[in-house]
């Protein structure tokens, strides 16, 4: 049944928008306020990578906050790579997990890097981007 002025409704079917995904991922609001906070500025470069290596990890007494941090802080870093090193493209996995794929087909699940540094601070984040960005 075709009703014009409701519109056609149905999805389409296809790869989600690049552009509209780098963005949703790009958010990372809790990381975002955590580093407004203590005075960094988040510009979605390595220098922004390397600020936030030296912050206190004050998140780490809070379970909800550390889990949630380090979410933010694997899109964070995914988000500068995307944005920084050519070819550098998001993919989300079957399962759900945003990943970043390199040209070269080699494949960095950022999100499980940024859980790794909120808990234990290694690898920083700054390390995890130069040894992406020299692939």
């Amino acid at each position: 049944m075709n009703i014009p002025f409701l519109g056609n409704r149905r999805q389409k079917v296809g790869v989600p928008d690049p552009a509209g995904i780098a963005e949703l991922l790009a958010e990372c609001e809790l990381l975002r306020s955590q580093a407004y906070r203590a005075g960094v500025r988040l510009d979605d470069t390595a220098a922004s990578l390397e600020a936030l290596d030296q912050l206190l990890p004050r998140w780490r007494d809070d379970e909800d906050t550390l889990t949630w941090l380090g979410n933010d802080a694997g899109l964070y870093l995914g988000s500068v790579i995307v944005r920084t090193v050519p070819g550098a493209t998001w993919e989300i996995r079957p399962d759900g997990q945003p990943v970043v794929r390199l040209d070269s087909g080699r494949e960095f699940d950022v999100v499980d890097s940024g859980h790794e540094w909120a808990a234990y601070g290694v690898p920083e984040l700054s390390q995890l981007y130069a040894e992406v960005a020299e692939s």
